[in-house]
C-alpha cells in the first residue's frame, strides 16, 4: 500500500513558525518571496478584474481560497473589494493564524480614516484533497466566482482520488464563466533540469530537488514523488502535475484552461502592464543592484548577479549625466539573484474557467453575448470521457 503523505506535510506547516517582517527581510530568499507574492497578486487582480467584466462592476464576489494557509492572501482579496472568502487548508494552525490575521485587518479598518466594507469569511480545517468542502460550508448551496490555490495544488497529485477530490472542491461551486487559478511546480521544467542530472538531483544554495523513485525514465500519472527544498520555506514530498491529465480531468467539471504560463514567461508578459512596474517596487519584488552603501546583497557570490552586472556596465558607459548627478543618483537596476531565479522559474501559473454546466447543459457566454440573443437553445450535455489510463493517450502539451 503506497504511503499516505498528507499527514507529512500538514505537520510541516504547523511546525513553520511565523515570523515577522525584519526576520523575513534577512532570509536569503527575501526577494524571490516577494517576486512569487508580485505573481500571485498580479494574477489575482487580473482574475478579479475580469469577473467584474463578466458580471458587472457593482456585483458582489464570492471567494474559495484552498489550502490558504496563514491567509497570506487576505489583503488581496481586501484590496480586490470582493464579499466573501471561504479559507481553507489541511493546517489547523495556520487556519487559526489565517483568522487571526483576518480579525486584525478588520480592526485596522474599522480605524482607518477612509472606511471601506470589508469582506465575511469562513475558516475551515481541512484536508482539501480527501474532505468534500460543500458538506462543511455554513450554505452547502453557496456559489463561487473564483477559486484560487497557491503554491500547493501538486500535493493533491499523490494520488487519483486525491486529485479528483481537489478539483471536486474547486470546480463543483463554481458560477459559470467562474474561474479556478493557481501557481504549481512545473513538472516540464523538474523533470528537464533532473534529466540534465547525473545523480537525478538538482538545486542551488536556496532550493534542491531530488527525485528517489525507480520511475524516473516514465513517472507514473500520480503519486510520482520527489523531495523539494526551499529555503527556510519548504522542506517535504511534492508531486509532479502532469497537465494534459489535469486538463482532461477539469473537463469533467465543465472547465476548460485558458492559459498555462511558466513564471519568467508571466512576468515578461505583464510586468509593463498597467501598475504592475511600480507594484514591483512596492512589495521590493526585485534586490537593487547595485546595493545601496549601506545595504548588503542577499547573495556573496559575484556569479549570481554576473548578468545583471553587465547591464548596469552597459548603462554606466552611455550614461551622458553631468559627473555630481551621477554620484548623488547613481543607476541601479531591479534583479534577482541567479539562484532565487533559478528556485522561482520552476513555477507556472494556470488559469481555468467554468465553460460548462454539467447538470444543466448550459454553456458559458459573455454577458454581452446573452444579451444579444433573443432567444436560449436548449443544449445537449456532451458525453462525458473517461480518464485516459497512460500518458500515451493524451493530448502533448507544447
Amino acid at each position: 500500500m503506497a504511503e499516505d503523505l498528507t499527514g507529512t506535510v500538514a505537520k510541516h506547516y504547523n511546525e513553520l513558525q511565523e515570523t515577522g517582517l525584519d526576520t523575513r527581510s534577512q532570509s536569503r530568499i527575501f526577494y524571490l518571496r516577494n517576486f512569487n507574492n508580485w505573481i500571485k497578486s498580479v494574477l489575482i487582480g487580473d482574475t478579479l478584474q475580469q469577473i467584474r467584466e463578466n458580471k458587472g462592476e457593482n456585483q458582489g464576489i464570492s471567494v474559495l481560497d484552498l489550502c490558504s494557509g496563514k491567509g497570506g492572501d487576505l489583503l488581496k482579496w481586501k484590496k480586490g473589494k470582493i464579499s466573501k472568502v471561504v479559507c481553507a487548508d489541511i493546517a489547523g494552525t495556520s487556519v487559526e493564524q489565517c483568522e487571526s490575521r483576518y480579525n486584525e485587518i478588520l480592526e485596522r479598518n474599522k480605524r482607518e480614516r477612509y472606511f471601506t466594507e470589508m469582506f465575511t469569511a469562513e475558516f475551515i480545517t481541512a484536508d482539501c484533497t480527501k474532505t468534500r468542502l460543500r458538506a462543511m460550508y455554513k450554505d452547502p448551496s453557496m456559489k463561487f466566482d473564483l477559486a484560487s490555490c497557491q503554491f500547493s495544488f501538486h500535493y493533491c497529485f499523490e494520488s487519483f482520488p486525491q486529485a479528483q477530490t481537489m478539483l471536486q472542491n474547486a470546480c463543483e461551486c463554481l458560477e459559470l464563466g467562474g474561474y479556478f487559478i493557481g501557481t504549481t511546480p512545473n513538472s516540464y521544467e523538474i523533470m528537464k533540469r533532473l534529466r540534465e542530472s547525473p545523480d537525478k538531483k538538482c538545486g542551488n544554495e536556496v532550493y534542491s530537488i531530488s527525485y528517489d523513485g525507480e520511475d524516473f525514465n516514465k513517472p507514473g500519472l500520480f503519486g510520482a514523488k520527489y523531495n523539494f527544498h526551499l529555503e527556510g520555506v519548504v522542506d517535504c514530498p511534492e508531486f509532479l502535475v502532469y497537465f494534459p491529465l489535469l486538463e482532461k480531468m477539469a473537463e469533467e467539471y465543465g472547465m476548460k484552461l485558458i492559459s498555462r504560463t511558466p513564471f519568467a514567461q508571466y512576468f515578461k508578459e505583464n510586468v509593463d502592464k498597467g501598475e504592475n512596474r511600480s507594484l514591483l517596487g512596492k512589495m521590493q519584488a526585485l534586490e537593487p543592484y547595485p546595493a545601496d552603501r549601506d545595504a548588503k546583497l542577499v547573495s556573496d557570490l559575484d556569479s549570481d548577479y554576473a548578468a545583471t552586472s553587465e547591464v548596469v556596465k552597459n548603462m554606466h558607459a552611455n550614461d551622458d549625466r553631468p559627473e555630481e548627478e551621477k554620484r548623488r543618483r547613481p543607476q541601479r537596476v531591479g534583479t534577482l539573484s541567479k539562484a532565487e531565479w533559478e528556485a522561482g522559474t520552476i513555477y507556472l501559473v494556470f488559469v481555468f474557467q467554468k465553460v460548462l454546466d454539467k447538470q444543466t447543459g448550459k454553456k458559458w457566454q459573455t454577458k454581452k453575448k446573452e444579451e444579444e440573443e433573443e432567444c436560449h437553445v436548449n443544449l445537449k450535455r456532451p458525453s462525458e470521457e473517461s480518464i485516459p489510463q497512460s500518458a500515451e493517450k493524451l493530448p502533448k502539451v507544447t
